[in-house]
């Protein structure tokens, strides 16, 4: 039955447009899509996914809903239109990066309406998406994660089911948190050992071959800050913003404080406030080497 099952896919952004091409290349089924922007729907005329007329007509074919939305609040006003036009039993599958918190509502909203729901974030980059090689965390019942688990794979390499319904979000916002606190300690750490003598190719290539290595130095680092290749329509640091916003509201739900994740988000602030705002976020390479907060500090003072 799965692979006749009809999924509907909404959200055709950065991520979400290589995800539903390689559902729609994998599908036996039908693929119906959504998305605000004419462009995103024309981008994916090549494959077999057919615009839906609107969200009400997507809602009431599909048998399993996939959203890939901003944020939050995008994701609250889709569920609650899906509410109103999808068939009882119908999934919903959110790969979007909301709170936890959202998550645990929209999920006990829909299944007192005789919905399932699941949230799906992803990881790893535009690249990995293309290839259906992402890194899915699941939060969501056994069963309904049995059901959504052969779907996944069409856009991941690697699915984990990691609780019932948030804890997909719960292990998204800490990995993201990494990745951002991560990305800012490597470029602090190239601008030192630039202006320290050692050539920043030189520096990644024998820390990469050290314990000092990671993803982030071999993506990030490498292919973005070493080039300076700070593209728009990459992942910006509004995006970081809300995420590491959603981590602390998470960790303050936990009683807790968490110090590197609030300096980074400073960080990260007030380099979108000089100049990197749109840009791929690793550029906030940039905004160290011209001094950062210190600097920061007096030209908002």
């Amino acid at each position: 039955m799965t692979n006749q099952q009809i999924i509907g896919f909404i959200g055709l952004g950065v991520m979400g447009g290589p995800m539903c091409r390689n559902v729609a290349k994998k599908h036996a089924g039908r693929v119906l899509m959504l998305d605000r922007e004419p462009g995103a729907i024309a981008a994916l005329s090549d494959t077999k996914a057919e615009a839906a007329a609107n969200l009400e007509a997507l809602a009431a074919a599909a048998d399993v809903i996939f959203l890939s939305l901003p944020g939050g609040p995008q994701v609250e006003a889709v569920c609650a239109a899906i509410q109103a036009s999808a068939k009882p039993g119908t999934v919903v599958v959110d790969l979007s990066t909301t709170p936890v918190s959202v998550a645990r509502d929209v999920g006990k909203r829909l299944k007192a309406a005789g919905f399932d729901f699941a949230d799906a974030p992803v990881a790893r980059t535009r690249e990995a998406a293309q290839r259906g090689e992402l890194s899915i965390m699941v939060g969501a019942d056994a069963g309904v994660f049995a059901r959504v688990k052969p779907l996944l794979d069409y856009i991941g390499s690697d699915v984990t089911h990691c609780g019932e319904i948030g804890c997909g979000q719960v292990v998204k916002l800490i990995n993201n948190a990494l990745v951002f606190e991560n990305t800012l300690a490597l470029a602090e750490m190239m601008v030192v050992g630039e202006r320290a003598g050692v050539a920043p190719e030189t520096l990644l290539g024998a820390v990469a071959k050290g314990s000092g290595d990671s993803f982030v130095l071999r993506n990030h680092g490498m292919k973005a800050m070493l080039p300076r290749s700070f593209p728009e329509k990459a992942f910006p640091p509004e995006y970081v913003l809300k995420d590491l916003d959603y981590m602390l509201q998470l960790a303050a739900d936990m009683g807790l404080q968490p110090n590197v994740t609030q300096l980074a988000r400073r960080t990260y602030d007030a380099a979108c406030r000089h100049g990197l705002s749109g840009r791929y976020f690793p550029g906030v390479i940039e905004f160290v080497e011209s001094g950062g907060l210190a600097d920061d500090g007096k030209k908002t003072k």
